[in-house]
């Protein structure tokens, strides 16, 4: 089934009715460091800890991105906007961003509100995208760092709210 363009945009708009968060995944194959800010990025499962992000078939690296063993993702905080916008965008991304050797070589990035370092599992053929899941290894975060949202086709900031109780484990039904 071929979807038209003003189908695929209206569908776009659609997804963008839910906010997500901003990522950037980093990775290292042959020496070559690749970057890239994406919003796809989910919590898979909590036993084992499993992460998926996903990437255009036409993204230009994605041999490299396929042949990786590990990844950084990055959850960006809301001052990082300007970061986000470098890394979704061609070009040299890297130079002069702070950032140091993690494991895999994955480049870690500085002032984020989270960081997964992750062991690559699988990647799987899913449409236009290919889905990579990843192993969580270790993971930080920064609680004095709000997240970077992204919504509607904008950036946007949360307003946060008084924190909930909630039961754990949650009571889940089908």
């Amino acid at each position: 089934m071929t979807v038209s363009v003003e189908d695929q945009k209206a569908l776009r708009n659609a997804f963008g009715a839910f906010p997500t968060g901003v990522c950037i995944v980093t990775c290292s194959v042959d020496g070559e460091k690749l970057g890239m800010t994406m919003s796809s990025f989910n919590s898979l499962s909590l036993d084992p800890p499993l992460v998926l992000f996903s990437i255009d078939k036409r993204a230009n690296g994605l041999p490299l991105w396929e042949r990786a063993e590990g990844y950084a993702i990055h959850v960006l905080s809301q001052e990082q906007t300007d970061l986000s916008n470098r890394f979704a965008r061609p070009g040299n991304k890297w130079e002069g961003v702070d950032c140091r050797p993690g494991e895999y070589d994955a480049p870690l990035l500085s002032g984020v509100a989270a960081v997964f370092v992750c062991a690559a599992e699988r990647v799987i053929d899913s449409g236009d995208h290919r889905l990579f899941i990843a192993r969580v290894e270790r993971h930080r975060t920064d609680a004095d760092r709000y997240p970077l949202v992204f919504a509607k086709g904008r950036y946007a900031t949360l307003k946060l709210g008084e924190p909930m109780e909630t039961d754990w484990p949650l009571a889940i039904h089908y």
